[in-house]
Parts: C-alpha cells; sequence; structure tokens
C-alpha cells in the first residue's frame, strides 16, 4: 500500500483516453468503502462526462479550470439530513479516489468547493448544486477530475518522512 501513496500526485493534466468503465468503477468502489460516521454511508458520487458540463464544472472555481480537460469529473455530494460529518467524510471518501485512482493507472485532484469564495460565478458550491440538480439537502464537497495523467509525477521519497513532526505521550 505505501508504493501507491507514494505514487500519489495531484494531476492537473490529463491524455485524452477515456477511462474505462471497470477502472471507474473499481474507484467508485474505493469511495463507497471508505468509512463514514456510524457507517451512515451518507454521501453520493456523480459522474460527469458531457464536454459542455465539464467546461461549467471547470468555472466553479479558478483552482477548476483544468477540470475541463479531464475524461470524467466526480462531484462528491454528501446529505446533511443523514450525517452530521459532512467534510470528514467526503474528504475519506476522496482520499480512497485518489489512491485507487493511483491504483488503476490514473490520477485526480482534490479541487475544493464546499465553503469556496472565490469563483467566476459567485459561490462555487451553489453554482455546482444548481448546474447539477443537487437537491438542497446536500452538500458539494469536491470535484475529483479523473483520467490518465499526462506526464509522470515523481514518487514521493523517504525523506519526507520527518520524525520531528511525531509526537509521543504530549506536544
Amino acid at each position: 500500500m505505501l508504493d501507491v501513496i507514494r505514487q500519489r500526485r495531484s494531476v492537473r493534466s490529463f491524455v485524452k483516453n477515456a477511462v474505462e468503465k471497470e477502472k471507474l468503477n473499481e474507484v467508485l468502489k474505493a469511495a463507497m468503502f471508505a468509512p463514514t460516521a456510524k457507517h451512515l454511508r451518507p454521501w453520493e458520487f456523480i459522474v460527469v462526462t458531457n464536454e459542455t458540463k465539464k467546461i461549467e464544472l471547470s468555472k466553479a472555481t479558478p483552482y477548476a479550470s483544468f477540470a475541463k480537460d479531464a475524461p470524467l469529473i466526480i462531484v462528491i455530494c454528501y446529505d446533511i439530513n443523514k450525517g452530521n460529518r459532512f467534510k470528514e467524510d467526503c474528504s475519506i471518501a476522496a482520499e480512497n479516489i485518489y489512491l485507487e485512482a493511483v491504483n488503476q493507472g490514473l490520477g485526480t485532484c482534490f479541487v475544493q468547493i464546499a465553503d469556496g469564495t472565490e469563483a467566476d460565478a459567485g459561490n462555487p458550491e451553489e453554482y455546482v448544486k444548481k448546474m447539477l440538480d443537487i437537491p438542497e439537502n446536500y452538500r458539494v464537497q469536491c470535484l475529483m477530475p479523473l483520467g490518465y495523467p499526462a506526464k509522470p509525477s515523481a514518487p514521493h521519497k523517504d525523506e519526507e518522512f520527518d520524525l520531528k513532526k511525531v509526537h509521543y505521550e504530549r506536544f
């Protein structure tokens, strides 16, 4: 598992190749295997492949501009009527997406939507909700553009492991 974690990097440029359905399903399965508070599983995942919708999603925040070039975008949503750990539950699912994407030879990047203030079209979360007809009782945590990386990234190195950041029993 540490080998996959070493390879995990944020990918913002993709080749045009489509993501195979089998690989996408493995990524989505990994997301749904993520733990949630009280095992309520209140998240939902919207897969966007439509070119026009991808372009529109890429306008949600300046940091999403590259998303239009990904073969697909996974939008992570959360039913606030079913759970109360929105950021935690969605972020764990997003990390599982990151790791399984690497495992499948794919790449992705966490594009923050919730609580965003910088957007081409106003509030990023409200913009995405309106664009994708997401019900009012749902929050949108992030976009996860997914595809084959256009260029390889250097893996993490053991030198990044810093024992000075590890504390035992107290800070």
